[in-house]
């Protein structure tokens, strides 16, 4: 099934970290049958500690309050139920498929970020996903600036199997993009994936830059590029998220990848996303090798961060 895939025990082992500071700190709290607004208070603390974002936290604790001042919550479990079905109903019905050309014509994906947060390694994941879904794939190393970073590239387009245009460390990242279109269009390949250079979003001039490629995928292949996905790390926490909102001023995004999330504590940050910007998160990373990314499914996302450590489902 491909991108397709929900892997629950695999999302779910990625979590780890998050769920010990976010539900198991909740847990700790032992709220009991006596409203104690000191023990809401620590719930509100603990929940703006996991990144789900302070609006967030505060509609979920205002309505702890109420409901224990009503008498309808008394204990830490009720509470943990309450959180995992609101967390839930906040995702409304997006298509978080990636998205393609129709069939027979080129599709062209462009990943954006800032520096340091694993986008060539996730562009990696996305081309690998892709030939095992039995699509050609070639890679675009529009990353001149970086040094090392063509290389890096060049390194896993072996891996994988796959072609790989570039140019000249430090040469124009634009006109690597052109020829690659050209390429694509001329071998017939159903993905051309472009792995741009980090920039930060104050960068004028890099940004400027980042608009070229886009113009000129643009004119080269029609309805082009049909995704533009921003690569966010999520051990980055709120940084991830005035990344989301600063990036969907610049650019017109289309989808969100949240990376090395098997690593971060932070994993609610994926909540504050989805509350900044209306962009859909796509893809989670959830490991280190290219088969480690999966489709980002609301639902189990969230029953993967209340789980319990002995009672995982596959």
């Amino acid at each position: 099934m491909g991108l397709l895939r929900t892997a629950f025990k695999k999302v779910k082992e990625s979590l780890a970290r998050t769920r010990e500071t976010f539900v198991g700190q909740v847990r700790s709290l032992r709220l009991g049958k006596k409203h104690d607004d000191a023990l809401i208070d620590q719930l509100e603390a603990t929940l703006v500690q996991a990144d789900i974002g302070i609006e967030t936290a505060l509609e979920l604790t205002a309505q702890v309050r109420r409901d224990f001042k009503s008498g309808e919550i008394d204990t830490g479990d009720q509470v943990l139920d309450y959180m995992k079905e609101h967390l839930k109903s906040l995702w409304p019905e997006q298509n978080r498929a990636l998205r393609f050309a129709s069939e027979g014509n080129t599709t062209v994906i462009l990943v954006v970020c800032v520096n340091g947060v694993g986008k060539t390694t996730s562009v990696a994941k996305v081309a690998a996903d892709l030939r095992r879904q039995g699509k050609s794939v070639l890679l675009a190393a529009c990353d001149t600036y970086r040094a090392g970073a063509v290389r890096q590239l060049e390194i896993w387009s072996e891996r994988l199997g796959v072609e790989i245009i570039k140019g000249k460390e430090g040469g124009d990242p634009a006109a690597v993009a052109y020829d690659a279109c050209d390429a694509a269009l001329a071998r017939k390949v159903d993905v051309l994936l472009i792995d741009t250079a980090g920039r930060m979003h104050n960068d004028a001039s890099l940004m400027r830059q980042l608009t070229k490629i886009h113009d000129i995928t643009a004119k080269k292949i029609q309805g082009a590029p049909h995704e533009t996905l921003l690569v966010l790390d999520a051990t980055t926490g709120q940084n991830a998220v005035r990344q989301a909102e600063q990036f969907n001023d610049a650019i017109d995004l289309t989808g969100i990848f949240l990376s090395k999330l098997d690593g971060s504590a932070k994993g609610g940050v994926v909540i504050a996303v989805h509350k900044a910007v209306s962009v859909p998160v796509k893809l989670v990373g959830v490991g280190e090798t290219p088969e480690d990314v999966e489709a980002f499914d609301p639902e189990s996302f969230i029953e993967a961060m209340f789980a319990e450590t002995d009672s995982v489902a596959s």
